[in-house]
Order: structure tokens, then sequence, then C-alpha cells
């Protein structure tokens, strides 16, 4: 068999083999390195071509692809294996497109591919969204059926559909499978889940039980992160109970951070707390999937005992975790907590390489108010971005402060840095507070030449909203028309700035309108519906609107309806019914309601019961000045109409 090859040339050349695959198990590319200068110098390469193509496969697992593209274009003698070798190498690394290309050239040297071969130039398809090229490989697998009797190919084609998002397709191919695994499924399920298809993830789990397939962690991680995004808490719990039974939480770390985030994810606060405390490890993952859970449900107080638990156990912190704290601490306006995470940051050095957490720290100084740090921080960073800038930008909107927030958007254009949709957004409120009708115009072009406005409904929303604010309402209109997608934000801007401008029939029109186009009303709609009542007077038009909100539309009154409702019946006269729904708004803070109610006690000259919402006023806020101004008006002309009778 190795006619030209001596016994003792035949075990150095599988001792040098073993070698080279221990420096590819072990990563080292400088001991692979000495060895194929070894291999040249002792003229091996023309004697084994086996070798070859271990030192190309050796090189590839390291990573040093220049080198496994040399020592292959070195070799004499090339094989399949050899161009498997460093196919694989370029697809493992990230390089999906070279990886096809090479094939392309293995065939052009007359090579016919392998199931090997196959399986990864499907895999470097689906990493670079190759849908054509895999479906022209499929066909050559079909064509030599090498399917029948290859698991492995059968579940790379089904990744390769699933990663390029043809999931039809790659459901179709497991169907027809002769024979399917776990990974299998497993391939379709991850497809399901990265696709935002999370129900069709949890019926596949279903399926593959019902063949009596048991999932494994890869299937069990994959349909956590599906019923975390859906919240189907029930789901999740018959998962969990699986797991546990199975004892599988103590093999799998992963596992147990994934029902942290499932159940912080649903809401379930309370226990993703409990399995957390229960894991035979806690790790950072799991910590900050709990942190990042308090603070999506708005619980910031509780995120940041959890990341001083965490300090206090001895676990480091990423910067995803303080990430995380800083949104915390920016939510609670808590500026000194803050500012000790930042020196965390500063003495860990996570900001000279994550922009994410440099954005963070921003955002975070900007919401606490204190806008000069935030600026400082800002200017320090290595590399601003869309994301930095708008955190700004925000942050000066948010404290009143419109025109540094123009002015900063002025300076981010200048350095080259282009808005994205969210700092859009934030401008146009920006021209809308301002009344910057010109700014606001610039913008709209802006949305217009870049084809934004058909692919985001919020900014047409936001753009009809700014136009209104700035006195633009034919342009208002204009937008609104050209609205594809109405939703009920579009509605609501455009009935605000009719009822700012004071064309409240034109309020009540648009209500019908929307009602007639199927988009149901919010709380914020009924709002404006009703001032439009009350500022025209019409109390039966708004009491039918008030008494049909939980009706017809499933809406709870809020302090504000209340309010309007007092203020209708009190311009009308009819305090005894004013004063009956004052005594029922559902909020401990009723200062509204009888601020308004005190305002027609002024107009109807009514001095007991402005009295009496005089005394409330005071009980909630006995400094409010426009309270006492509004009595003593009160007084002041009882106090004349006295006088003039007994005169």
């Amino acid at each position: 068999m190795f006619s030209n090859v001596d016994r003792q040339s035949l075990q150095e050349h599988l001792a040098l083999v073993a070698l080279l695959k221990t420096c590819a198990r072990q990563k080292d590319v400088c001991k692979g390195t000495i060895l194929h200068a070894d291999v040249l110098r002792r003229g091996l390469l023309e004697q084994n071509v086996f070798i070859g193509s271990t030192l190309v496969d050796m090189y590839s697992k390291c990573g040093a692809l220049a080198k496994a593209q040399q020592a292959f274009d070195d070799l004499l003698r090339r094989d399949v294996v050899c161009w498997t070798a460093l196919i694989i190498g370029y697809t493992h690394h990230g390089h999906g497109e070279r990886a096809l290309i090479c094939l392309q050239k293995m065939k052009l040297e007359g090579f016919l591919p392998d199931a090997v071969t196959f399986a990864c130039t499907l895999r470097a398809c689906g990493s670079i969204g190759a849908t054509e090229m895999g479906e022209e490989i499929h066909l050559e697998i079909a064509r030599k059926q090498l399917l029948e009797n290859d698991i492995v190919l059968g579940n790379a084609l089904v990744d390769m559909y699933a990663k390029c998002g043809a999931l039809s397709k790659a459901q179709q191919v497991l169907n027809e499978l002769p024979v399917q695994d776990v990974v299998s499924w497993n391939a379709l399920i991850t497809g399901y889940v990265h696709s935002g298809h999370d129900e069709q993830a949890i019926e596949c789990l279903e399926l593959m039980q019902s063949k009596g397939m048991s999932p494994n962690a890869v299937t069990l991680l994959c349909v956590l992160q599906a019923c975390g995004s859906l919240g189907a808490l029930d789901k999740a719990k018959q998962i969990h109970v699986g797991i546990v039974s199975k004892g599988l939480l103590k093999i799998h770390d992963l596992l147990g951070n994934a029902l942290v985030d499932m159940y912080a994810r649903c809401g379930a606060l309370e226990q993703a707390q409990q399995v957390l405390n229960e894991l035979p490890v806690q790790t950072k993952v799991s910590w900050t999937a709990l942190i990042s859970g308090y603070c999506q449900h708005g619980q910031h107080e509780k995120a940041l005992a959890c990341y001083q638990k965490m300090q206090s156990e001895g676990l480091p912190s990423d910067a995803l975790t303080l990430a995380w704290v800083l949104k915390a601490c920016g939510s609670m306006r808590a500026l000194e907590k803050g500012k000790e995470v930042h020196a965390d940051i500063a003495r860990e050095g996570f900001l000279e390489n994550d922009h994410v957490l440099a954005n963070a720290l921003v955002d975070m100084y900007a919401k606490c108010g204190a806008l000069a740090i935030a600026e400082q921080v800002f200017d320090e960073l290595l590399m601003c971005n869309a994301a930095s800038s708008t955190a700004l930008i925000t942050g000066y909107f948010q404290q009143g402060h419109g025109e540094e927030a123009l002015a900063c958007f002025e300076r981010m254009q200048h350095n080259g840095i282009s808005p994205d949709i969210v700092t859009l957004l934030c401008i146009l409120q920006v021209c809308g507070s301002l009344g910057a009708i010109q700014k606001g115009e610039e913008i709209h072009a802006k949305v217009v030449k870049e084809g934004l406005l058909g692919n985001y409904c919020g900014l047409g929303n936001l753009l009809v909203d700014m136009y209104m604010k700035c006195g633009g309402v034919a342009k208002a209109q204009l937008i609104f028309d050209g609205i594809g997608v109405r939703d009920v934000v579009s509605w609501t801007a455009l009935m605000t700035g009719y009822a700012q401008a004071g064309k409240h029939e034109c309020v009540f029109c648009l209500f019908d309108e929307m009602i007639g186009h199927g988009t149901a009303p919010n709380s914020v709609t009924l709002t404006v519906v009703l001032k439009s009542c009350t500022d025209l007077s019409l109390l039966s038009k708004g009491l039918t609107y008030f008494e049909t909100m939980s009706s017809s539309y499933g809406i709870t009154p809020t302090l504000e309806h209340h309010t309007w409702i007092v203020d209708l019946f009190g311009r009308a006269g009819y305090f005894d019914k004013a004063m009956e729904v004052a005594k029922r708004v559902p909020s401990s803070d009723h200062l509204p309601t009888w601020l308004a109610l005190l305002g027609a006690c002024r107009k109807w000259e009514n001095v007991v019961i402005g009295r009496i919402a005089f005394e409330n006023i005071l009980r909630l806020d006995r400094m409010d000045t426009a309270a006492y101004a509004c009595m003593s008006d009160i007084y002041a002309v009882a106090l004349v109409k006295e006088e003039l009778i007994h005169f």
C-alpha cells in the first residue's frame, strides 16, 4: 500500500500528523509553524498528501487563515480533504463568501465535494444568507442521493434554510428527512426564534415531543427565549417543571440563566428571583437577567438592590450589567449612585471599548438633570455616535432646554454623525415644543429623501404633531392623509392639533371617522375629545363620551377625564353634579379636579362650593397660589355684591 515508504517513515509521518492535530486542538500556531518548517525541510509534502491536508486543517482551526491559504497553495498535490479543510477554516471564522469561492474553484479543478464539504458550505450559505447558492447545493445533494444515509447533511440543510429565513423550506426539508434527531428540530426551532416567530417555535417543540423525541438543553434554551418574548408564562412553567424533574439545572448553567431571563421578561419577577436564589451556581449572567427584568418593569430600586447584592457576593459586573444599572439610576434620578457606578466603570476600563456603556452614561446624567456632566462625558468619548448624541439631545429636551437640544443636533451633523431614527423622533418633538417649523421642515425633507416615512409609522405621527404645534395645520393634514397605516396615535395627534387650534368640530368629525375605520380610541384620545366638549360647553355630548368610555372602548376613566367632566358640569352651573364627580375621582391627588371646580365657582360667583373646593385644594397643596388668587376673586365679587345690596 505504501510501497515507497518504509515502516519507520510511515510511523514518523503518523507521529507528525498527530502532533499537528494536537496543535490544532490547542490552537498552538507557533508550534504548528515550527512543525511546518520541519515538513518543508524534509520534503514531506511531496511524499504524503495527508500531511499537507493536516497542515491546512491545523492553520484553519487556529484561525491563521492566511497561513492556511499559503500552505494550501504550496501543495503539489491536492485532494477533497485539503479543499474541505480550507473551506471549513473560512466558514468557522466568519468568511462565508471565501468558503463558497473555494467550493467553486474546487469544482473547476475537477474535485467532487463529499458530504463533509457540502455540510460545511451549507453552513457558509446560512452565515451570509446565500439562499440561492444553498438551493443549488441542495439540488446537487439530492442528485447524488446523499441525504438517504447522512443525517448530519440533512440537519445542515435545515439549518441553512432556517438561517436564511426560508422557514417554510426548512420545515419542508425536515419533514422529508429519512431520519430526524434533536439536532434537526433544534435547527428549525432556532430559526423560528431568531426570525421572531416564537409561537411556531413552541409549536415545533410540541410536535417534536409528540413524535417521541426529547428536547435537549439547546432546544430548551431556544424555547424559553420564545416564551419570554411572548410572555407565555404557563408554557414556560411547564418547561421549568421538566427541567427540574430531569435535574438539568445541575448540569447546564445556561438553563438557569435562561429561566431567570424568561421569568423576568414575562414580568414574573418574584419567580425570577426565586429561581436565581435556587441556582446551584449564580453568575453575572443570571444576575444581569434579573436586573434587566426589574428595569424593564419599572422596579428600578430593586434593580439597584440586586446590583449591590451582586457586589457584596464578589461577583464581577460586565458592561451589560452596568448599562442596566445606569438605566435604573437615570430613571430614579439617583445621581449620586450613578456617579458611584461611573467610578466603577472607569476603574474597570470599560469605557475604552464599549459604546453602549458610554451612551448609557451620557443618558443617565442627562436624565438626572446633570447636563454639564453629561456633556463632559460626551466630549470625552473616544468615538461619538448617533446613540450618544441622541442621549444628550433627549436630556436637553426633557429638561426644557430645547434650544440647546437643537444646537447639539447641529453639532452632531457638523461632526459627520448621521442621525438615526431615534434622533429624528426626538428632534421633531423639540421642533414642535419650540415652534421651530423651519427646522422641522428640514427634518421632514430628510425623512422623505431617505424614504423613512413609509417604514416608521411613528415618524409620520410626530410630523403631524410637530406641524400642528407649529401652526402648520394644512401640512399636518397632508402628512396624515399620506400615512399608509394609521394607528390611534396618528388620529390622536391630528385631533390634538385641531383642538389646540380651536377647531373642535374637526375633532368630533375625526373621532367618528377613526371609529369608522375600525381604530379604537385610547385614553389620550378621549381626553382630547372631552377637552373639546368642555371648550364648547357641550355638556350632553361630553357626558355621552364619558359614560361610554368603559362600555364601548374598555377605557377606565382617569383623573384627567374626571377633571374635564367636573369642569363641564361646573361651567354649566350644575355644582351638585360637579361635586359628586369630584368626590369619586379614583386618585389620591384630586388637585386638578378641585381647581377646575374652583374655576367654575369664580364664573358663577358661588362662594359656598368655592370654599369647599378651596379647602380641599389647601389640604393637598397649601402653597397653590392660583387657588388663593381664584378664591380671592370669588370673595371680592361677593363683597361687592353685598355692599351693593346694602347701599
